[in-house]
Parts: structure tokens; sequence; C-alpha cells
């Protein structure tokens, strides 16, 4: 079974894939112009914009979202790995796909904005919605919703809780050994579990205004705690950084970069990581309250950025600049290109990263990096159920009823429950393959609606153009040849029948 999946996973995960996440990032920064550069003091501002309302949540909100999804156990245990099978080269092509992905980021987050709807009090949107009612193919938009649950709502929850049960381990122990079936486990990883499926339930049988409002405080205060410890090590060895990025650009270009390894692991690990392109961000991003769609598409780019450029290359410093590492070769297998650190080792997990703060802070620093997975896994978690609930809620205009939500919720809790105490196995591969179809079907997707109906880049040029002009900011759906876009209609048409009212 394990060898099967595997099969399966390098076959989704192919290099078709790697340069597809690739050329449409490129693509679409060409087509925008770098929106990415040229708007970054606009995202910045936007992300200060307190717009929520009874319905959608702020554009800041919809960022801790989306981050919680993105800045996750990949962005301290996949750094590491990129690192360990790819050399340090391949942070380069971490920073190269996020700078691209960005573009990416954009677009389908401005679609998910565009085509989203109102059902229950709550704005829906994502890759489902974008591809029913832009490319009126119905039977695309119910595939990518049923991968999407798949993905998201049985194979990832199982993973992510098995590193939220490794890093409550570390910081507190195992305490009583219990038998059970899953083997031995832990009464204190049990008494983790307790809490956090309570925790769990209370948030996600509370809807996405619940989430929101647990992630804007926990991201940003896990993401910047975890950036200072790693300025520190920065700072205390600041005559290093030179030759430390000088390593990641040479070695970027060496025979093994050639050959795919730094280029492989690190667009591999920057995709994984940032999730441009694979169709998870506009869920979050169809849930904002914004003045125009572009907007919220600004926002989700500059996600990107804190998600690669910052968290992970706070990572991939503090492993680098402490030396806290080994590159596995490829050929013979199990030979070292560098080591640093004991054989044993395990490459492909938070090792590297735990030794590199153990290193400076001590017990302290290790304790912290099981803290910050500890959080970030748990969010992570969140993103995922409200990427699953979306895509139930997709699927409810064909197959009516409230069961098939209670079973995406129980079934994710029962994950979680797997994953905290058993060994995650080869469950990685399996999400690995989920997200993978999503990405697939997501890119081609986003691709083939571009060359019929460009929305996402008519929406940035009438932006731009009435932030030129100043004034109100409004979106026009029909003005731009946009159709299907009814939820923006209707807002255009009630902001007019307002005015009008005034007006008498």
């Amino acid at each position: 079974m394990e060898a099967f999946v595997s099969a399966v996973n390098d076959v989704v995960w192919s290099s078709a894939l790697i340069y597809l996440c690739l050329g449409a990032g490129l693509f679409y920064s060409i087509l925008t112009r770098f929106a990415q550069v040229r708007h970054f003091k606009e995202m910045c501002k936007l992300l200060l914009t307190s717009n929520r309302s009874t319905t959608g949540i702020s554009s800041f909100q919809a960022l801790a979202v989306s981050l919680s999804g993105r800045v996750g156990v990949g962005n301290i245990a996949g750094v590491a790995a990129a690192i360990g099978f790819g050399g340090p080269g391949a942070i380069f092509w971490m920073w190269i796909v996020a700078f691209l992905g960005a573009s990416t980021a954009y677009a389908e987050s401005t679609l998910g904005q565009i085509y989203k709807t109102e059902e229950d009090g709550q704005y829906r949107g994502g890759p489902a919605y974008y591809f029913d009612r832009c490319l009126e193919q119905k039977w695309l938009g119910i595939l990518f919703a049923v991968s999407a649950i798949i993905a998201c709502g049985v194979f990832l929850p199982g993973v992510q809780a098995n590193a939220v049960g490794n890093a409550f381990t570390q910081v507190f122990g195992n305490g009583e050994m219990v038998t059970t079936s899953f083997g031995e486990v832990g009464t204190f990883k049990l008494v983790a579990l307790a809490i956090i499926l309570i925790v769990l339930a209370f948030i996600i049988f509370g809807g996405i205004k619940r989430i929101a409002n647990f992630t804007q405080i926990v991201v940003p205060f896990m993401a910047l705690g975890y950036i200072v410890l790693a300025l520190i090590v920065v700072f205390l060895n600041v005559d290093k950084v030179p030759g430390i990025f000088s390593l990641i650009i040479s070695d970027a270009f060496t025979a093994q970069a050639g050959f795919g390894a730094a280029i492989g692991w690190g667009v591999k690990r920057g995709i994984y990581s940032n999730e441009a392109g694979q169709g998870t961000g506009p869920h979050a991003a169809a849930a904002a309250e914004v003045e125009h769609p572009a907007q919220q598409g600004l926002v989700q780019a500059f996600s990107v950025y804190v998600d690669t450029i910052f968290v992970c290359t706070a990572t991939a410093l503090m492993i680098l600049i402490t030396q806290q590492y080994n590159v596995v070769g490829e050929l013979p297998a199990g030979q070292f290109i560098v080591q640093n650190v004991d054989a044993a080792t395990e490459v492909g997990s938070a090792a590297f990263t735990q030794m590199a703060l153990f290193s400076v802070f001590g017990g302290f620093g290790e304790a912290f990096v099981g803290v910050a997975l500890f959080f970030f896994a748990f969010t992570t978690i969140l993103a995922y159920y409200y990427i699953a609930e979306t895509n139930v809620a997709y699927l409810n205009r064909y197959f009516k009823g409230s069961i098939p939500l209670l079973i995406v919720k129980l079934v994710i809790m029962f994950m979680v429950a797997y994953g905290m105490v058993n060994n995650s196995g080869y469950i990685w591969s399996i999400g690995d393959i989920g997200v993978g179809l999503m990405a697939w079907i997501n890119i081609v997707g986003i691709l083939a609606i571009f060359f019929v109906a460009k929305p996402a880049l008519n929406c940035l040029r009438d932006y731009e153009e009435q932030k030129k002009a100043g004034g109100e900011i409004i979106f026009d759906p029909i003005k731009l040849g946009i159709k299907n876009a009814t939820f923006w209609e209707k807002r255009l048409e009630q902001k007019r029948k307002e005015k009008s009212n005034l007006a008498d």
C-alpha cells in the first residue's frame, strides 16, 4: 500500500506540476505587470482596513484564516526537508516560487471574490464556485469540491494533528504510558487530545467568524514570535549573514541544482507551504467584506510573502547560520553531501530547526519550536475544516441535506484523534496526492478562465483606474463584461436604490 501511494504521489507531483505552477505564476506576473511588486504599499494599507459585516469578515481576518492554512508544519519541518534533500540552494527556489506565486494568489483569490455567493448568512466562494459560474462547467466545480473535501477533510488533518501531539509531548513529556488499540500512548498526549477536540468542536461548530476570531490572534502572535527568535539568531551571527546568502544563491545553480534536487525540493516545498495556485486561498478570500474584489486579491498575494519570504526564510537562516543540518545525496542512497550533525537525525522533520534554536537558546528554543508547531498545526486544521465546509456547501446545491456537513465535522475530529495517537506513516504522501490534485484542477482552470473572460485581469485594471481617479470605489461586473457575478450585481443595485432614496 505504501509503495502504491508513493508511486501515485510521484505521478501527481511530477515535474509537470512543478513547472505548471511556476509557469502560471510567471504568466500572471507578466499580465498584471508584476502587481505583487507595484502594489506592495497598497497591500499593507488594505490590511489595516476594518470592513467586516454581519455576513463577511475583515480583510485582515481573511488574511489570518488564509495564513492559518499557509503557515503550518511545512514552514518548520518543510524548510528543513528542503535543505536536507535539496541543499541550501533549495531556499532560493522557494523565494522564486513565492515571488511568482504571489501573482497566482492574486488571480485565484480575486476570482473567489468575484464569483462568491451569500449562503446561510455567510459568504462562500472558491474554485468550485468560479468554475461553475465563469466557465459554466458544473462538472469541474463538483470535481474540485470532491477533491478538496477528501484532501482537507480526510487526509491532511491527521498529519497536522500528529505534529500537534508530538509538539505537546516534546514540551511536557509523555506521562504514564497507556496501552491502546493504536499501541502505547502517553497520558499527557491523551489529555492534550481531549482539550484539542473540545476546542476544535467549539470553533468548527461556530462557523467562519469564530474561526477568524481565533486565527487573527494566534497566527500573527506565533508568526511574529517565531520571526523575532530568528532575528535574534541572525543578530548574534550578523557577520555570517552575507556568506549565508551567497551560499544560498551559489548553491541554487550548482550541478546538484541542475540535476533537479535544489529546484525540485525548493519549488515543491515552496508550493506546498505558500499554497499559491492550489485553490485553498480563495475560500478564505471569498469570505472577506471588501469594496472591490481586487482588494482581497492583493491582500492574499501579501500572504504568500508572509509565509515564504518571512517565516520560511526565518527557518532557513536559523538552520544555515548555526549549521545544524545535513544534505542527503540522491545516489548512492544514504550518502551525505554535507554532514554537520548526527547521521541518524531525521531529515524530513523539524529536527534541524529544533537543533538550531537549541544551539542558541538552549531548552527554551527547543520548547518554543514545540509550542509554535502546536499552534501552527492547530490553526491549519481549522483552515482545512473551513475549506471542506465551503465545498460541502457548494455540493449542497445538487445534493441537499445537512447530514454531509455533520459527517465532515465528525470525520475531521476522528482524523485528528487518529493522527494524535498514531504515527503519520505514509499519510503525508496521501495528503500530498490530495493537494496535488487540487493544484492540477485549479491551475488548469484559472488559466482556462483567463482565455475565456480575463475577469481577474480586468478587475485589477478597473481598480487601478478608480484609485487613480479618486472618489468612491465600486465594482460593476456588467460594465467590465463579467457574467454571473450575481452577488456584486445585487450589491450594486442595492447601492443605487439607496442613493436614489437619499436623493428623493
